[in-house]
Formats: structure tokens, sequence, C-alpha cells
């Protein structure tokens, strides 16, 4: 993109924000703010009319922990949501826009470099992850995956505006000195969920897929397509990285974080497989008592998760923080993933002979 004219250079002193959003602002001085980040460097946010952020449960004294990546990249948390930032020569690369994050990333920002925010990357449509696009500049060019526009117009959210750019596969971003490179590898946590990789600086961003050091979110984090959720760790092993933005809890993770992830999915669906192998439908339909065909395959369900659950918590209770919280919705889930994706059917798959 061509370089910033004299009158562009300097923007910090310019409005970030629509100015329909001012009047919220200026409503908002009550709400309180949230509380610190454990052992983190916490840095509290100023508002101003051209600072200011987000919704109604906003925080006033949000507190960040902003990390320097090296060579103009930035890690940027609240505790639960996490982003990165990259600066170059020509403008300032944002990569998502968590609703509660985004009022950080302003003065986050401002804290290490006077060039203006110029792009924002949808890493996928998600609300939680880019709910707060509508609050940076018109200016901004928005690039997401045509995937992630698709998407996005179903639902009209005008927290979440349509991408400027598009493209599809693959996407070489260059601003200025620096370089992002967008990878679509096909669906996985979602249908248009993306790599975003920092070639110069060996940082991998994959979102809602690896939770480095915890279990993940219910539902292995509600993805769409558990196939591809489970090969996304493999691709992500195949990128140079040291370190990973997830975005979601405290902490960037590495490669081994992804690795362990890559053993717990692979353990479960091994122990899902096994319990739709060996639980006997018929004893537990005659335990059940019931004609209820919703009864009976309610009860068989729950004793598959249950067996899965278990044989997996025995390896994983204490390796994985917080397992026992959502290891009965993660087997749950690999179980109706193996019935209706894989195919693996148990008694209710086809006979090995027909006479």
């Amino acid at each position: 993109m061509p370089s910033p004219t004299s009158d562009e250079t300097d923007r910090r002193d310019a409005p970030r924000f629509r100015l329909n959003r001012r009047e919220w602002l200026a409503g908002s001085a009550a709400l309180l703010g949230l509380g610190g980040l454990g052992s983190a460097t916490a840095h509290p946010l100023s508002f101003s009319a051209q600072d200011a952020a987000v919704g109604a449960n906003a925080s006033l004294q949000q507190q960040y922990d902003l990390r320097d990546l090296g060579d103009g990249l930035y890690f940027l948390t609240d505790g639960t949501y996490q982003i990165m930032f990259l600066v170059s020569n020509e403008g300032v690369v944002v990569v998502d826009a968590p609703p509660s994050l985004v009022a950080s990333i302003f003065p986050a920002v401002d804290e290490v470099t006077d060039q203006p925010i110029t792009h924002l990357v949808y890493s996928h449509y998600h609300a939680d992850h880019i709910g707060g696009a509508s609050l940076f500049d018109d200016e901004v060019e928005i690039i997401a995956h045509e995937e992630t526009e698709r998407l996005l117009s179903q639902f009209e959210d005008p927290n979440r505006p349509a991408p400027t750019k598009t493209f599809t596969g693959s996407y070489n971003l260059e601003v200025g000195d620096q370089e992002l490179d967008l990878d679509y590898r096909g669906p996985n946590h979602t249908p248009d969920n993306l790599f975003i990789y920092a070639p110069d600086h060996a940082v991998l961003m994959l979102v809602d897929v690896i939770f480095p050091g915890w279990i993940p979110f219910k539902a292995l984090a509600v993805s769409q397509n558990i196939h591809g959720y489970i090969e996304a760790h493999e691709i992500a092993l195949r990128y140079d990285f040291d370190t990973l933005v997830a975005g979601h809890l405290a902490e960037p993770g590495t490669p081994e974080d992804v690795r362990t992830q890559l053993d717990f999915v692979t353990d479960l669906k091994a122990n899902s497989e096994e319990a739709i192998e060996s639980v006997d439908f018929q004893a537990v339909a005659q335990e059940a008592e019931s004609t209820n065909p919703w009864v009976l395959f309610d009860a068989y369900l729950n004793a598959l998760t249950e067996q899965a659950a278990e044989a997996t918590l025995e390896t994983w209770s204490g390796r994985l923080q917080g397992a026992e919280v959502f290891m009965e919705s993660h087997a749950e889930t690999m179980i109706e993933a193996l019935r209706v994706d894989y195919g693996i059917l148990g008694p209710f798959g086809p006979p090995e002979e027909v006479s």
C-alpha cells in the first residue's frame, strides 16, 4: 500500500471510532472496572471519546496484558481472550476484535507505536472473536476468507461489518515491511477458521482449537467439524513456529501444547470408539424399562458417554487443567461424530454378512 502522506502519518489524535458511539460512552461512566490478571502486568484503560469502546458490559478500567513477541509483533490478552497485532512502517495489522478485549486494543497499540491501525483480519466469523469490529475506523481494511463473508451475510450483525477484502485459499498480506500469511486449510472449529502465520516471527495464530494447558472448551470447543478439528492439530504442527496465539486464556502456547492436545483428542477418540463397540444396547434398554425409543436411546448414549469420559479421565485428570469440567461434553461430541461422520455405529451398523 502507498506510504501515508504527512497529513495521514499521525492519526493518534484522530477519532478511531464512529461518532455515534460517543454518546454511549458518556453514559457509561458509572461502570465498574474488572479485576486484575493475576501475575500479568496490567495497564489501566483511559477512556476518552476517541479511545472508547465497547458494549453495555464493558469495563471503564479494563486491564490488559501486552507482550512483545519481537520485531513489531505483539500479544494482547485480558485473561480470557487473546489477539495479536503487527506493527509495520506503514500501519498496524490487528487480528480479531473480541468485544471483551476491543477496548484495550487501541491504547495497547498507542503504547508501542504512532502508526495508525490500517488493517483488521478476521480469523473466523464467530461474534465472540470479531464482535468489536464495528468500533474500528471505517478506513480500516477488513480482510477475511470468502467463507467468512458468506457466513456473516446470514446474520447482518452491525457489530461484525462485512469484510472489504476477501480471498480464497491462502493470502499473503504485506503491509510496509511486515507480512502475514492467511491460510485456509478447510473446515475445523468453523467452516472458515484460518491459520494466521507470521513467518518472520515464528508465530502461529489458530483460534478456538488449542487451549494451552487446559482441556478444550465445552463440546470440543463447540466445533462444527470434528474430523477437521482433529486434523487442525496436525496441520498446525507443520508450521515452523515457537509461539501459538490460541484466542483464549491468559497465556500463549507452544508446539508442545499442540502435541499434548492432539494426544488428548486421539485418546478421547479411541475411548469413544471402544465405548460404541462394547456397550450392549439391549442390556441398557432392559434396564431402562421403557418402550419410548427416545428414552431408550438417551440411556444408551448416556452409557456410551459415561464409559468414554471415565476412560479418558483416567489419563488426563491432572494433566490438563479443567479436565473434569467438560469431559462428558467432549465424549458426547466425539461419540456423535464417530457415529454420524465416521460411520462407527456399533450395534446399529450394517451386518457383517447378508444371507
